[in-house]
């Protein structure tokens, strides 16, 4: 019998009203521990859209406007606790964040200047969003 991989979504959140732009990461309150992108598991019977508007409200209280899907990413290694596939989107959102669900603490971080550690493979995924927002260039498939 084979065993399909998990499927997640994740959203990097630019705070439009704020200067700057900045993103909102929480802290994890169950293992694995660090910071990570407001996301979580798709529900049967939902679209990846609706599940990630659905995680990043849950976590944080935001309802982020979806702009672009940043990339998928697959790495069997991504996750400690086994195999997920994640689709990231990009959002825009406004408003105070809050420290909901699974979040132990919420953050509103400069693009540049991130918290350590990041937890999952979100320090990639974040390259790859830095790249998009100073290059306007999506990253390409990884060639492994």
């Amino acid at each position: 019998m084979s065993v399909t991989p998990l499927l997640t979504v994740d959203v990097v959140i630019e705070l439009i009203d704020r200067p700057g732009r900045p993103i909102v990461l929480i802290e994890r309150k169950y293992p694995p521990p660090g910071w990570a992108l407001p996301g979580g598991f798709v529900e049967v019977g939902e679209t990846l859209e609706a599940a990630a508007r659905r995680e990043a409200e849950e976590e944080t209280g935001l309802k982020p406007r979806l702009t672009a899907l940043l990339g998928c990413y697959s790495d069997p290694r991504r996750d400690p606790r086994g195999h997920t596939v994640s689709a990231v989107y990009l959002g825009e959102a406004q408003g105070v964040p809050a420290a909901r669900d699974d979040a132990r603490a919420v953050g509103v971080f400069a693009p540049g200047e991130l918290p350590q550690p990041l937890a999952f493979d979100h320090a990639r995924i974040l390259r790859d969003y830095l790249q998009y927002r100073q290059h306007g260039v999506l990253p390409g498939p990884a060639q492994k």
